[in-house]
């Protein structure tokens, strides 16, 4: 049997971090078996449903490396399939119409809760005759009133309830309005879908759906529950404790591959490793391995992950990634790409994110117009007239490249009994405006001799 597995977001917002690792799970089980990963819109919530959510959805599935099959399938354009099947219910008895208005329901609901009674809605308590002509209905599917209700989960086992403490599911509000419930068996039957993998707050909802599935006469899909993502305080996931949405993290300044290696790790290992690739996760990524347990979100870990991964990528890639962000500085003119690449180059060993290594790089692309007060009693009168010196030494400099900038610092050093550190950081902080940069023989080559020249120029005139 060839594997088929979907995502089915609802485009009522943009996509959160749980979503994007149900899409992943989804992605990796159905890539890693020669499968198909297939998407679903579901966007039959006409009043939250915005189409700006939904290409934002996309956009980030696209930027996180997940390809899907085919054409998303949108719920909106398939009314006809939902009433059809609903009439198919209907007429072989496995539902029934329910003239009961909601409000009833909700008094009898509250009611039980008050006296601390179990309530579950019987075919018994529904009105079967309209109160008035051309009053709407609603359509109950019949469920078991005795027995059990489960099925088997790949991740967390055996999951059943007793029949009795399940309502008669509504399948069609009496609006006339498709629920949830039945869009969703209904597209998975549609879609060949071999394997439903989501959350873990959804297995009540498959409880009815298994009931639904066999009503429709259709085979039921293999079920995987993932436990959910725990915040700081061990609870579910907020907004608060992570981004709002996956590609706030690529405004942020985190690569795809890092995010996508930390989603997968949630809830998932394979042995010690800590850093896959996508081929890898294609290749290793089992239900099997996935933790019954709710996963951490630790933020200094995608932290960690996104540094290693920025360490590891070729310079090209990051210039085009801060020439990104570097487009929003409107002090900064940006520097054609050899320079960008240069820049990236010497910077990425310790930044963090694209974001970081941008605004931490800035005075590889503007002159400092004034110093870190830290910065300034290292540019002392003694200190400034060495600058002036050696500045003589750096004019002589034809390969104006770290390694012979070194070899001709080094004999100014011996002629001028002075130490290195002496030189470094007064040059440093003329250089950068600061007390802290990558190595100062690569921070020349990148900044070239003119302008290394003009910038030592200006710190004599302005402190000297």
């Amino acid at each position: 049997m060839s594997v088929v597995t979907r995502f089915a977001p609802s485009p009522t917002g943009p996509l959160h971090i749980g979503g994007a690792r149900t899409a992943l799970f989804n992605f990796l089980y159905a890539r890693g078996r020669g499968g198909k990963f297939l998407l679903r819109i579901e966007d039959t919530d006409r009043e939250r449903s915005k189409l700006e959510f939904e290409r934002e959805i996309l956009d980030s599935l696209a930027w996180l490396g997940m390809d899907w099959d085919g054409e998303p399938l949108k719920q909106s354009l398939r009314g006809e399939a939902y009433a059809a099947a609903a009439e198919k219910l209907l007429s072989t008895g496995k539902a029934y119409r329910d003239y009961t208005p909601p409000e009833e329901v909700e008094a009898l609901r509250q009611k039980a809760q008050e006296q601390k009674l179990p309530f579950r809605f019987r075919e018994e308590m529904a009105r079967k005759d309209p109160p008035k002509a051309g009053a709407p209905f609603a359509i109950r599917l019949r469920f078991p009133t005795e027995g059990v209700v489960g099925f088997d989960d790949l991740i967390l086992g055996r999951i059943e309830s007793q029949a009795k403490e399940l309502d008669d599911l509504v399948i069609v509000r009496s609006g006339g309005e498709p629920v949830f419930h039945l869009c969703n068996v209904v597209d998975d039957v549609f879609q060949g879908t071999t394997h439903v993998i989501r959350g873990s707050d959804h297995q009540t909802n498959t409880l009815k759906h298994v009931v639904l599935y066999e009503a429709l006469g259709a085979s039921a899909p293999k079920f995987a529950h993932i436990p959910l993502i725990a915040g700081p305080d061990g609870k579910k996931l907020s907004k608060r404790d992570a981004a709002r949405s996956a590609l706030e993290y690529k405004e942020q300044g985190y690569l795809p591959e890092a995010l996508v290696n930390f989603l997968a790790r949630l809830g998932w290992s394979h042995g010690d490793q800590e850093i896959f690739s996508m081929a890898e996760l294609i290749k290793h990524f089992d239900l099997g391995t996935v933790g019954k347990s709710m996963a951490a979100f630790n933020p200094d870990k995608l932290l960690w992950l996104n540094q290693t991964y920025i360490k590891n990528a070729d310079g090209k890639r990051l210039a085009e990634l801060m020439r990104e962000h570097l487009r929003h500085e409107p002090k900064i003119a940006v520097p054609a790409d050899e320079h960008l690449i240069k820049v990236a180059g010497i910077q990425k060993e310790r930044a963090r994110t694209i974001r970081e290594l941008s605004e931490s790089s800035w005075y590889f692309f503007m002159r400092p117009e004034q110093y870190e007060e830290k910065g300034k009693k290292f540019l002392t009168p003694e200190a400034l007239a060495s600058l002036g010196k050696y500045a003589k030494t750096l004019k002589g400099v034809s390969d104006f490249h770290a390694k012979p900038i070194e070899a001709a610092t080094q004999a100014f050093l011996t002629e001028s009994n002075l130490p290195l550190k002496d030189l470094a950081q007064p040059l440093r902080v003329a250089l950068t405006g600061g007390t802290v940069s990558p190595g100062i023989f690569e921070v020349l080559e990148v900044l070239g001799k003119d302008e290394a020249l003009a910038r030592i120029e200006q710190a004599g005139k302005i402190l000297g």
